[in-house]
C-alpha cells in the first residue's frame, strides 16, 4: 500500500510511532521500502555523509535531483520527501518553482527549515497542492554543523511552540523538531494536529527520524543516534581482506572464473598455431 500524508496523520491520531529515514541511493530505497519504513527521506545531509561536502549550504538543486531520482526507482510504499536545499525556497516564487520540480520527479512532499519566517512560503506552497514539512529548532542550512540544544530557557520555549503553531496554520503537513528539549517537543506534538518527527528532540514525539549513516555507524558516533551496526568497521575489513587476497592470489579462484569449451579451446589453440 503506497502511503500518503493521511496515512501518516492517522498514525499520529492512533499513536502509532512513524518512522523515518534518510536515504541518498536506490539500493538503500530498495532495502527501507522492503523493511516497511514509513517516510525516506532525501536529506540534504547527503552532502556531508554524501558528497564530501563541508556543509549543507553546498548542496544544490541539481545534488539534490540527482540522488531524489535514485531513490525514487527505489521505493514503492513509503512516502519519499525531499529536502529543499539551501536557498532554494528563499522567497515564495523560487520555492514554488523548486518544489514543484521535485514533486515532478517523484516526490511526495518537500521540506524546508525554518521558523516563522517561512509561513509566507509554506501557505504558498500549500495553496499548490504540495504537501510540506516543516523543521524547526536545529536547522543545519541556518545554524551550521555544530549543534546546541534548543528550547532550555522560557523565552525559547515559546518562541519554538509559536513558531510550530504558525507552520501548521500555514499548512504544514509535518514538523521535524530536531534538538529541542523532550517537555518542549512533547508540549509541540500534544497541541498539534499535524504529526512531529523528532530527531534529538526526545521521546515524546509522533515519529524519528535519523541519518542513515549513523545507525549503519558510518562516521562518528552521536549523542541523539543509536548504531544498529558497524559499517565502517566491517566495510574497511572486508576491504583489506580483498587487497590481501589479490597481493598474494588467494582471488579469484576457479569459482570466481568461467571456461571456453575444451573442444572449442583445441579449436582456438590451432587457429592460433596457424597463424604464427
Amino acid at each position: 500500500m503506497k502511503k500518503d500524508i493521511a496515512y501518516l496523520h492517522a498514525k499520529k491520531q492512533e499513536r502509532q510511532p512513524i518512522t523515518v529515514l534518510t536515504c541518498y541511493d536506490y539500493p538503500t530505497a530498495c532495502m527501507q521500502d522492503e523493511a516497511g519504513i514509513d517516510i525516506v527521506f532525501v536529506g540534504d545531509s547527503v552532502g556531508t555523509n554524501v558528497l564530501g561536502y563541508k556543509n549543507e549550504t553546498e548542496v544544490t538543486m541539481d545534488d539534490m535531483r540527482h540522488h531524489l531520482k535514485a531513490v525514487r526507482r527505489g521505493v514503492t510504499d513509503a512516502y519519499l520527501l525531499v529536502d529543499m536545499p539551501y536557498a532554494a525556497d528563499r522567497d515564495v516564487t523560487q520555492a514554488i518553482t523548486n518544489a514543484k520540480t521535485f514533486i515532478s520527479e517523484g516526490a511526495d512532499g518537500v521540506k524546508l527549515e525554518g521558523g516563522p519566517e517561512k509561513v509566507p512560503v509554506v501557505s504558498a506552497l500549500t495553496e499548490h497542492g504540495i504537501d510540506t514539512c516543516a523543521h524547526i529548532g536545529h536547522n543545519p542550512q541556518i545554524h551550521g554543523t555544530k549543534a546546541s540544544t534548543h528550547g532550555r530557557t522560557f523565552a525559547k520555549a515559546k518562541r519554538l511552540i509559536e513558531a510550530a503553531a504558525a507552520l501548521a496554520e500555514a499548512g504544514a503537513k509535518l514538523i521535524v523538531l530536531e534538538k529541542i528539549t523532550e517537555e518542549v517537543s512533547q508540549i509541540i506534538t500534544d497541541t498539534l494536529n499535524i504529526p512531529t518527527i523528532g530527531i534529538g528532540a526526545g521521546r515524546c514525539c509522533d515519529g524519528q527520524v535519523l541519518v542513515i549513516n549513523d545507525i549503519l555507524g558510518i562516521g562518528p558516533p552521536l549523542k541523539h543516534a543509536k548504531r544498529y551496526q558497524d559499517y565502517s568497521q566491517l566495510t574497511f575489513e572486508a576491504i583489506c581482506r580483498y587487497k590481501e587476497e589479490v597481493a598474494s592470489g588467494a582471488f579469484p579462484t576457479d569459482a570466481n572464473t568461467s571456461h571456453i569449451p575444451p573442444d572449442k579451446l583445441t579449436r582456438l589453440q590451432k587457429w592460433l598455431k596457424s597463424t604464427h
